[in-house]
């Protein structure tokens, strides 16, 4: 793991770009919504968001793996949630700036649509 002093201005910013594209995949966006009410198991989390097990679970896997989301055993249950409270903090911000926004990043054609563009 990098210390805070060992990552350069150029590195902040590729993992600033690499957090973010994180975020901007519709499935693993809608697994953390569904978390930001806390804790959830996988059944809850494809109830809550509609996706198959399979793919929360696939999803899961990449943001547990980025530390954004954590894992806890309790008895015969696993339970996944935001590995850290800015995580909502940071999703309800975004939400505020869209309230102010939306209409134009809607519009905007510079935005591709598809995931990874």
């Amino acid at each position: 793991m990098l210390s805070k002093t060992q990552i350069t201005k150029t590195k902040t910013t590729d993992l600033k770009v690499k957090l973010f594209r994180g975020f901007s995949d519709h499935s693993r966006m809608s697994i953390l919504n569904a978390l930001r009410s806390g804790a959830l198991t996988v059944n809850e989390i494809v109830e809550a968001t509609g996706l198959s097990q399979s793919n929360v679970s696939n999803h899961l896997s990449c943001l547990r793996c980025c530390d954004l989301v954590v894992r806890q055993q309790q008895g015969r249950f696993v339970y996944y949630q935001l590995s850290d409270e800015r995580i909502a903090q940071l999703l309800d911000l975004a939400d505020d700036i869209l309230a102010d926004v939306a209409k134009g990043v809607n519009e905007c054609s510079r935005y591709n649509n598809k995931e990874g563009g």
